[in-house]
């Protein structure tokens, strides 16, 4: 396991992370094994897992987990309290005895650039949200999102195609 540095901030980054060129990274995070691009902003209370890679100029926003297998491509803005999931089948046990890494496979997540994710969204593992895609707050994302397409609600639906103007 890589050594965690922490400081007066409560920044818990591990040895491992890769960290691009003026990264604003704020008080109470987690992260280790993950790589983070240049000019992007990590929000305070966010956990960012091994195994994800975070493009440039992408906002998180605070209280935020992202977990391993994810792929959030560049120019991506990830809301409030936004949560991935990377297990389609999640248990506690294996064979009896407490789940371990070796007992289940990581299921990857792909955001492309440009997306936005609402506050509050639930992105479950093996899904892609495509480029410029908006998912809505609260929303709960249970299949693909198309490029430029607008979705929201439990679960997510197509509400209207994305507007250009600013993208």
């Amino acid at each position: 396991m890589a050594s965690v540095t922490e400081n007066e901030n409560y920044l818990r980054i591990s040895n491992d992370v890769i960290v691009g060129r003026a990264v604003a990274i704020h008080c109470f995070v987690n992260l280790y094994g993950c790589s983070i691009g240049d000019e992007s902003r990590v929000g305070a209370f966010v956990e960012i897992q091994k195994r994800v890679s975070i493009g440039v100029r992408c906002k998180i926003s605070s209280h935020t987990f992202i977990c391993e297998g994810v792929t959030i491509e560049d120019e991506v803005f990830v809301g409030h309290g936004v949560v991935f999931i990377n297990d389609t089948d999640p248990r506690a046990t294996a064979g009896g005895s407490p789940q371990t890494e070796s007992d289940w496979q990581v299921v990857p997540t792909l955001v492309c650039r440009g997306a936005s994710i609402g506050s509050g969204a639930v992105i479950l593992g093996g899904l892609t949200i495509g480029a410029g895609a908006l998912v809505g707050a609260g929303s709960v994302v249970t299949r693909n999102v198309e490029p430029n397409t607008v979705v929201a609600g439990n679960p997510a639906r197509f509400l209207r195609f994305r507007d250009e103007q600013g993208l």
